[in-house]
């Protein structure tokens, strides 16, 4: 139906918008009530960053921003991502030399009219992503949420493009059939690691390249049983640039994170897709 033409009710909400109440508010509440307390308890201080921003091209692709300008005509977009906001205003506005671990609860927007709730959490100087990983699992927990812990490095993807002058977007798009297609015995090892062993056969066979990135995901996090291996995984976050995770349960993203350097801060984080976490709890 043409947009001109549509009729808009009272009672309707925008596609992409979300809508909480009753229990489902309450769920919501109580998720990043417990969220609050934990990362507290792991030495977290709170901050709630402005809607608007000038920075997020650094963080997304300019298609996914919504775009307007502000008063003096300079281009803003509604926050469609909080680490370079977050780092930035940290160590720059703020200026706070002290306060190293910093969380936020607030939405993000993407074009054309997405709302997404989420937790997140910067750690400033320190790019080890185990105590991101140990609080997303200890939030997690606290609802009984048995996730899938998905490993990579997004160093791989970006070698292996160097290497055989392949286009990002390959990996991007999650199109293993091209990989594949080049018939690599290392590449096609490393498409299917599920193991350490299986690991160290890689390293045996790889360019010199790769051989310690894939180190570096050798044993991470090997106290969780449901681990898996993504060597190949590509972030479409632009900052992400070592290792990375994700935590997945029933064909759903709940939280992903990373290592990152922003502004020659070398720093590790992660957000908690609350809506997803919501779902996720409700269906069951």
């Amino acid at each position: 139906m043409n947009l001109s033409t549509q009729k808009i009710y009272e009672h309707d909400i925008p596609d992409g918008s979300k809508l909480y109440f009753g229990s489902s508010a309450k769920l919501k509440r109580r998720i990043e009530s417990k969220a609050a307390d934990i990362l507290e308890d792991n030495g977290f201080s709170e901050i709630i960053t402005p809607y608007f921003s000038h920075h997020q091209r650094q963080s997304v692709k300019a298609e996914n921003l919504i775009r307007f300008s502000d008063k003096q005509n300079s281009e803003i977009a509604l926050r469609s991502d909080s680490t370079i906001d977050v780092v930035r205003i940290a160590t720059k506005r703020l200026k706070d030399s002290n306060t190293k671990r910093w969380f936020y609860i607030q939405p993000v927007f993407k074009y054309p009219n997405s709302e997404i709730y989420q937790i997140g959490a910067e750690i400033l100087g320190d790019s080890s992503v185990m105590p991101c990983i140990d609080i997303v699992g200890q939030i997690f927990k606290e609802f009984g949420i048995e996730a899938h812990l998905q490993i990579s490095n997004i160093q791989i993807p970006k070698i292996i493009c160097q290497l055989l002058n392949l286009p990002i977007s390959v990996f991007e798009n999650g199109r293993l059939e091209v990989i594949l297609g080049l018939d690599l015995p290392w590449l096609n090892l490393l498409a299917n690691i599920k193991s350490d062993s299986d690991i160290d056969s890689v390293i045996a066979i790889a360019p010199s390249e790769l051989k310690e990135p894939l180190r570096s995901m050798k044993g991470l996090a090997n106290n969780y049983e449901k681990r898996i291996y993504a060597p190949l995984y590509y972030s479409k976050m632009r900052y992400y640039d070592k290792l990375f995770f994700r935590f997945l349960c029933d064909n759903s993203v709940l939280s992903s994170g990373g290592s990152y350097e922003i502004d020659g801060n070398i720093s590790a984080g992660f957000a908690i897709f609350s809506d997803a976490v919501i779902e996720n709890l409700r269906s069951r």
